[in-house]
């Protein structure tokens, strides 16, 4: 249902929606983009900020292109943990951590190294 309300819409038209019983009442707004075939929908509450998670989202999109040297559908299904490991280094606890691009690609570098030495250890 959310896919409905946002690929209906023209691209001329805002990126957010606010209020409504699919998206949760009045508190809460659909906040997305609209990247080729993708759309990426964030749903916050009220008091969020909708520049800084279109902002926030375009960091996302940015660092999965990097990631997966152009990101598409196929790279979200077939990794859908890398793309939660690049979504957990932004966001943990529904607060913004990181926006920096570089310290994120760092630490995930930093991970899949610790994940390549265990998967060694455990082979051995």
């Amino acid at each position: 249902e959310t896919f409905q309300l946002v690929s209906k819409r023209d691209d001329n038209v805002c990126n957010f929606l606010e209020g409504g019983s699919l998206i949760g009442g009045s508190d809460y707004k659909l906040i997305y983009r609209h990247y080729a075939t993708l759309y990426f929908v964030f749903c916050v509450d009220s008091s969020e900020s909708e520049l800084g998670i279109l902002d926030l989202i375009q960091v996302f999109v940015e660092t999965l292109d990097k990631c997966f040297e152009n990101v598409c559908e196929l790279d979200l299904i077939f990794h859908a943990d890398a793309a939660h490991q690049v979504l957990d280094e932004l966001v943990m606890g529904g607060m913004v951590l990181q926006t920096n691009m570089a310290d994120i690609l760092c630490r995930l570098q930093e991970q899949n190294k610790m994940q390549k030495a265990e998967a060694g250890i455990s082979a051995a």
